[in-house]
């Protein structure tokens, strides 16, 4: 029998500190995002609807620019780019997945008849981005089903509309969306990816849209 024995000289590589990850500016534009989902979050529990959509849309901001920033970063190391991209998924579930739940359930009170809504777009995003993150993009401009991010886009607009209907046909057709969205989220159809390019400075408009609309209305 042969014994290998290891070198007690030879030392393992130590892997940089959590908080390294930190002192990267595309990591610490999803780090705002997360702040701004987290915000979204504790004003819907308030029931403070127009806050949590102005916390929601810039997000959504967040989400779109922290990529760009990383594509404009020069001798980033390739652990790098995966603890980033792991770190965007991550916040992607607790902004719109998690959130797009919260929203649900204080609008409805926290019925327990709003719970299963609640779970289908948490676990929809749970399942989207697991899937993403084995099989990416179906080319390097389509995503397979809805991108997660479009949950707080239109969910944003669909506040807008809040002050026309009346509570009960909102509180239904809310439902409708949510559900609605989590089914496209991990459907078969093929999107289009549009954080990029022109597209970008549309969420910019946008955000800056959706902030002045519901912060008049605080």
């Amino acid at each position: 029998m042969t014994v290998i024995i290891e070198s007690e000289n030879e030392s393992a590589v130590t892997p940089p500190s959590i908080l390294s990850y930190v002192n990267d500016p595309a990591n610490l534009c999803s780090l705002a995002g997360l702040l701004s989902a987290v915000l979204a979050i504790y004003f819907a529990i308030l029931g403070n609807f127009p806050a949590a959509m102005i916390g929601l849309v810039w997000a959504v901001f967040f989400d779109w620019s922290d990529g760009n920033i990383a594509r404009r970063m020069k001798g980033r190391t390739d652990e790098q780019k995966m603890f980033g991209a792991q770190m965007d998924s991550l916040i992607d579930i607790v902004s719109f997945g998690v959130c797009p739940a919260v929203v649900l359930l204080s609008y409805g009170d926290f019925s327990l008849w709003f719970l299963p809504g609640a779970f289908m777009i948490v676990a929809a995003g749970v399942l989207r981005l697991s899937y993403f993150n084995v099989y990416g993009l179906v080319d390097k401009t389509t995503f397979n089903g809805l991108a997660i991010d479009n949950n707080g886009i239109f969910l944003v607009l669909f506040f807008a509309f809040n002050s026309v209907i009346s509570e009960s046909v909102f509180t239904v057709l809310l439902y409708v969306l949510i559900l609605t969205l989590a089914a496209l989220n991990v459907s078969p159809i093929k999107t289009p990816k549009l954080s990029g390019g022109v597209w970008y400075y549309v969420i910019v408009s946008y955000t800056l849209i959706a902030t002045l609309f519901y912060g008049w209305q605080l």
